[in-house]
């Protein structure tokens, strides 16, 4: 027994934020220049009373409109922003959706790679007959640890939440993985307070001598140090991902990579020859959703029939931690 994916859905929250809104308030960082820069037009955000919680269960319910609930056994829910340190938020999930008591639930903190992780997590459950239907959710409010001086951030991340089933299959669907991590670069893509090694402190706002934002209490990324890893890692991780499952380049139909911007996203095209017909990059209108880009592009190429039944496609994710995955999979 193996696993392949069943559904895919998505929710955005109805608040937009444009790059006029930038531009507003940041004159010099025209409208114009974010999107041709990063390649984003407008991201969504989360309300004030709005949460990731909130998120994952209307994304959930827009799932169960295809699906029957009735089925899943198993949550597996990927945030860096939870409604609490605990409880998991996985299990109010559970309650919220009002799915059987007899279902397993865990929340995983990953950010980028994060629906990477969850698919193999998910297959190993089902190949280890623990689960039949998993629902694996990426929901994250990265805009709630923003400064709103830091014009950097602000344009790049846009909040979402995704739903995705997973289930039992005669064939292998989800083929295998490849993941890695490198946490000596934590600190280049962190909220310092908050946790448990530093809960609170004093606030200390300022521009770096790199010219990079930072505050403690807010999200910071050293954007070329992020970009340097992404580049040193990401050639080795595909070609080990074709490696392993056996393919050669010619062979993916399509590659869908963890929308991060689109000046990363076009070196790494380049980089490792890919043609643009095959490869996805289109954050425009949601911006970088960190564990939901690869699932909403995934849903997205699904519904414009860009990739279809019987084609093989390769996911890519990458980021925060430092960690990263990759796995083939069979339409």
């Amino acid at each position: 027994m193996s696993a392949k994916i069943e559904h895919i859905k998505y929710f955005l929250p109805e608040k937009i934020f444009t790059n006029q809104d930038i531009e507003s308030k940041f004159p010099d960082w025209t409208a114009q220049k974010i999107e041709e820069k990063i390649g984003i037009r407008q991201r969504h955000h989360v309300l004030a009373d709005e949460t990731s919680l909130d998120m994952a269960e209307k994304a959930c319910k827009i799932l169960f409109t295809t699906f029957d609930k009735e089925k899943i056994d198993f949550i597996l829910l990927c945030t860096q922003s939870p409604d609490f340190f605990l409880p998991t938020s996985a299990c109010i999930l559970q309650n919220r959706l009002g799915l059987k008591n007899e279902v397993g639930a865990l929340d995983f903190n990953l950010g980028c790679s994060g629906f990477i992780y969850g698919l193999a997590l998910a297959k190993g459950l089902i190949e280890s007959g623990t689960a039949r239907n998993v629902l694996l959710v990426t929901s994250e409010t990265y805009s709630k640890y923003i400064h709103p001086e830091d014009k950097a951030n602000i344009s790049i991340f846009g909040d979402a939440a995704t739903a995705t089933v997973i289930t039992f299959s005669n064939h292998n669907n989800i083929r295998k993985f490849v993941l890695g991590t490198d946490g000596s670069g934590y600190r280049n893509l962190i909220v310092e307070y908050g946790g448990m090694r530093m809960q609170k402190g004093e606030e200390s706002i300022k521009i770096n001598d790199e010219g990079i934002f930072q505050s403690p209490s807010n999200l910071f990324m050293n954007g070329p140090e992020i970009f340097n890893f992404t580049i040193e890692a990401i050639p080795p991780l595909i070609e080990q991902t074709l490696r392993k499952n056996s393919i050669n380049m010619v062979d993916v139909d399509y590659f869908i990579f963890h929308q991060a911007n689109k000046y990363m996203l076009d070196y790494l095209r380049k980089k490792l020859k890919i043609p643009q017909e095959k490869f996805h990059n289109n954050m425009l209108l949601t911006g970088n959703t960190v564990s939901s880009t690869i699932p909403i592009a995934f849903s997205d190429l699904l519904e414009s029939n860009t990739i279809k039944v019987g084609d093989i496609i390769m996911l890519v994710g990458f980021g925060v931690g430092y960690s990263w995955g990759a796995t083939i999979i069979e339409i």
